[in-house]
């Protein structure tokens, strides 16, 4: 399986495209630049499909612009990819470094697995490993009991499972990253690598600081609604990934 490679990038962000670009050609892979979309030149009552009210109660903080550009992106991304009539491809943002066999392992992920939807390659956190299936090249792949595993920085979608997502997740109540791993509320099959496949370059993140991160939060007593929502969204991972 050739896998074509669709990544995210931000106008601004011209010397992460060069590098990653450049890394691509030497490696002789596949890839198609998708414009980010700059979540900070919108203004807040001009976002599209994006529940606010739902995004604060389940996180217990505001949106980040940052993070409303990165949701955008990805479903930018998805709809590129979903458009060319692949069979699968390979969604990353800039901050990804490219490896040689990213694609042969990202390729037998699939053929190991070939019900999945995704599969993420690169995550913050695992706990809770529940194995699936094992590739023709050793990765182990499954799902986890705990989380938010952290990142959606790289992963493998299937044709399928592109229209489950841009169905699923067109209404953003969640940072991207934590609404992908959202399989039970999604209906989109969700698995991930027990080892990273990919890595991050060390430019780190263009969404957000983790300082406007902590500004962004609201004081314990407003956050109580959002404790009980993750203690829900906990139970349905353990039953998600069981039944995996």
């Amino acid at each position: 399986m050739r896998l074509h490679i669709y990544a995210i990038n931000l106008d601004r962000s011209v010397d992460r495209w060069n590098v990653l670009s450049r890394r691509a050609e030497i490696l002789d892979v596949p890839l198609t630049r998708v414009p980010g979309h700059n979540g900070a030149a919108v203004l807040p009552e001009d976002r599209i499909d994006c529940d606010m009210r739902a995004f604060e109660h389940n996180n217990g903080r505001t949106i980040l612009p940052g993070e409303y550009g990165c949701y955008r992106s990805h479903l930018k991304a998805l709809a590129a990819f979903y458009q060319t009539g692949e069979p699968a491809g390979i969604i990353v943002e800039d901050d990804i470094e490219l490896s040689a066999d990213l694609l042969i392992r990202a390729g037998a992920a699939v053929e190991a697995l070939p019900e999945a939807d995704v599969i993420k390659l690169f995550n913050h956190r695992i706990v809770g490993f529940k194995l699936a299936t094992t590739s023709r090249m050793g990765d182990e792949i499954g799902r986890t009991m705990h989380g938010p595993q952290g990142s959606a920085a790289c992963y493998v979608v299937t044709h399928s499972g592109a229209v489950r997502l841009m169905e699923g997740l067109k209404i953003m109540e969640y940072p991207w990253d934590v609404a992908l791993e959202r399989g039970w509320a999604s209906g989109a099959r969700i698995y991930t690598t027990r080892q990273d496949v990919a890595s991050p370059t060390r430019d780190g993140t263009t969404i957000a600081t983790q300082s406007a991160y902590r500004a962004s939060k609201f004081p314990w007593w407003r956050r109580l609604r959002t404790y009980g929502i993750r203690i829900v969204e906990a139970a349905r991972r353990i039953v998600y990934a069981r039944n995996g």
